[in-house]
């Protein structure tokens, strides 16, 4: 139990850091957002009296610290480009759609790379064995927004499966949403199911090369037997671990794919808060995004240390 507290308190200190970070940036860079919201005919009072609205004229430790107490009491503040709208409505109202297309992402990712990685483990150096390295290289060198706008074009207007750019509401119609997301979906699995093919399979192919692999044949244990219960095991340690990364990358890379297919989730809203130096906006973005990644690889960390103790035992040792 002390391993887990002890990596949920890296965590949060990691958040605090990114915190301080993202202020500190947002901060000094060039631009100002009272000027992004006057028109040309403020005057220099009149944009004096509004960076002093937006608390801009205050030193910025205060005003971190400020930030830091309404953020942790659940009052990041109100949006600069967004007329002075809830921050946490803003991101409430966006954070299914984005979650949604992450989890379903994540689905496609473990079903696409352990179905390949299982069905072909046996077949290195056959013709399948080939389709799937093509596949994996393909897949790897391959950015998710062509993908997504390969998918427009083909299943889009093509096949007419879909509607390019007409986003259909989960509070309306909740199976078209998800039938929408599918091809964004599958636009950010396929780069990450080549990864993990690339990781699983290499990981079972080294397994099965092993000596215990090997004493456990000689005993008259099954194929199957020996895959399910010794290789899978061993070999799922560093699939984990990739997976965890990966999630991360499945986030991030939402950012881009909501673009294409004009997805309104969190990735269009920063965007948007960047571009109009919504500064409380984006630091509240950037702090839930830096919370899924640091998520997902704590996540990642325990179940490894559950299917392998060894792992946790290892690290008390030294």
């Amino acid at each position: 139990m002390n391993y887990i507290l002890r990596r949920i308190l890296i965590s949060l200190v990691t958040l605090l850091l990114v915190s301080v970070l993202c202020f500190i940036v947002f901060s000094v860079i060039r631009g100002d957002p009272a000027s992004f919201l006057s028109d040309t005919n403020t005057t220099p009072e009149q944009l004096e009296i509004l960076r002093e609205e937006m608390g801009l004229n205050r030193n910025i430790i205060v005003r971190y610290f400020d930030w830091l107490f309404n953020f942790l009491s659940g009052n990041p503040g109100n949006s600069y480009y967004f007329r002075g709208e809830s921050i946490s409505v803003l991101i409430s109202e966006r954070l299914v759609i984005t979650v949604s297309l992450a989890l379903l992402s994540l689905l496609f990712i473990i079903i696409i790379s352990f179905s390949v990685s299982l069905l072909t483990v046996k077949k290195e150096g056959s013709k399948i064995d080939n389709i799937v390295n093509i596949f994996t290289a393909a897949g790897l060198s391959t950015p998710g927004f062509f993908l997504g706008l390969l998918f427009i074009f083909i299943f889009g207007f093509g096949f007419k499966l879909f509607s390019p750019g007409s986003f259909i509401d989960y509070r309306e119609n909740f199976p078209g949403f998800i039938g929408y997301l599918c091809f964004p979906a599958l636009a950010i699995a396929i780069p990450g199911s080549a990864i993990l093919i690339k990781f699983l399979r290499g990981s079972l192919f080294l397994e099965l090369q092993s000596g215990y692999v090997k004493t456990a044949k000689s005993k008259g244990a099954g194929s199957l037997y020996i895959l399910q219960r010794h290789v899978l095991k061993n070999a799922l340690l560093p699939a984990i671990t990739m997976l965890g990364m990966i999630t991360a990358e499945v986030f991030s890379g939402s950012i881009i794919i909501e673009q294409v297919f004009n997805i309104p989730g969190i990735g269009r809203l920063l965007i948007t808060a960047i571009s109009s130096r919504d500064y409380p906006l984006i630091q509240s973005l950037m702090i839930y995004i830096a919370f899924l990644v640091i998520c997902a690889n704590t996540l990642a960390y325990i179940i490894i240390t559950m299917i392998d103790p060894r792992i946790k035992q290892g690290r008390k040792i030294r």
